[in-house]
């Protein structure tokens, strides 16, 4: 019973209990008031007998209807299909009337002396019953419009976030794999300059900063003071490679470590600036991070080497990608030929 009345709910759109008893009451006290003449003086027995007939009308066409229409909403549930199941349920609710009419009427005629069916008669009160009747049905199907286009916005929104999702899997699923090419060859060029002890703490420290990327998991923001530990663990790989030629000022306040970053976003800068500028005794190169408004700005002098190392061509696009799936503020790239400079949005924490 229980199963039955969810279902009847699911087409409803809503538990129409209450609204059902209000409104048979409202149309059976409607339907006595506009079928007397209110200079009649009526007993107060006749009343109640006028009301109780009325009543057992209005309980009728109310429940005869409303299954008639959860019938339909079964057969044509989509809003494509509004259109046939209104014409159906107005046709239906026309006859219903008019059967439960002459039904009554017949059986009322069985028990009172007196009674009897005249179609032409009865015309007038069936047009305001199927009148009011109607109204009910559209009050009804008003209401299942309106939750069958909440939940096509909600299916919509969900299919939207999915698919952001989606692409937000595959521009990190790409970045990890540019970041493990771009450290063999770091390790490529260890072995070919340093002892193999360099080469050893190099690939220790590297698997530390593997360890990170699989604790981030599949986050899509990570706070700003974890993004920082990875990065740095990143920097103390290339200091022992560089020593004294890569210079690092940090300048991030306190209170900016509890804001959001899109993870390896700013691992992915201090890469390519060390990977597209000169770092020797000669030109050192000196990137500077700091804090500027809402954005964490990465900035570094342009000392552009004259061969280039082999580039998977994401960096900066993945980065501005993933950003822009997932916020309004767009990631700032400068480069004016003597600075580059790239502002990374600060987010505030998901709810």
């Amino acid at each position: 019973m229980g199963v039955h009345k969810k279902k009847n709910i699911q087409y409803i759109g809503f538990n129409d209990f209450w609204f059902s008893v209000i409104g048979i009451l409202m149309l059976s006290v409607s339907i006595v008031y506009i079928f007397n003449n209110p200079f009649d003086r009526l007993t107060l027995l006749e009343v109640i007998v006028t009301w109780v007939v009325a009543l057992f009308f209005s309980t009728c066409d109310w429940y005869i209807n409303r299954a008639i229409l959860i019938r339909l909403r079964k057969k044509y549930p989509n809003l494509k299909d509004s259109v046939l199941r209104i014409m159906f349920l107005f046709i239906a609710t026309t006859t219903t009337v008019i059967v439960v009419d002459f039904i009554g009427i017949y059986l009322f005629s069985l028990v009172l002396e007196n009674v009897s069916y005249n179609f032409l008669e009865r015309t007038r009160s069936l047009v305001v019953v199927i009148l009011l009747t109607i109204m009910i049905m559209a009050i009804y199907e008003a209401i299942y419009f309106f939750m069958q286009l909440k939940q096509s916005i909600r299916d919509e929104e969900q299919a939207k976030q999915a698919i952001v999702q989606a692409q937000l899997d595959a521009l990190r699923n790409q970045a990890q794999p540019h970041f493990f090419f771009n450290t063999l060859n770091t390790l490529r060029d260890i072995i070919d300059q340093n002892p193999k002890e360099d080469a050893k703490q190099f690939v220790d420290k590297l698997s530390e900063i593997y360890r990170f990327l699989l604790e981030s998991g599949n986050a899509n923001l990570i706070l700003l003071k974890d993004e920082l530990k990875f990065a740095k663990a990143y920097i103390h790989i290339q200091s022992e490679r560089f020593g004294a030629n890569l210079i690092l000022n940090w300048n991030i306040p306190e209170a900016a470590l509890n804001t959001m970053i899109v993870p390896m976003s700013l691992q992915l800068l201090l890469e390519n600036a060390i990977k597209h500028n000169i770092i020797s005794r000669a030109k050192p190169l000196e990137i500077h991070i700091n804090i500027k408004d809402d954005y964490i700005v990465v900035n570094n002098r342009i000392q552009k080497k004259s061969t280039q190392l082999p580039s998977t061509k994401v960096g900066l696009k993945n980065i501005e990608k993933r950003y822009g799936l997932i916020s309004n503020t767009a990631v700032i790239i400068v480069n004016d030929g003597h600075q580059f400079s790239v502002s990374l949005p600060l987010l505030k924490k998901p709810q």
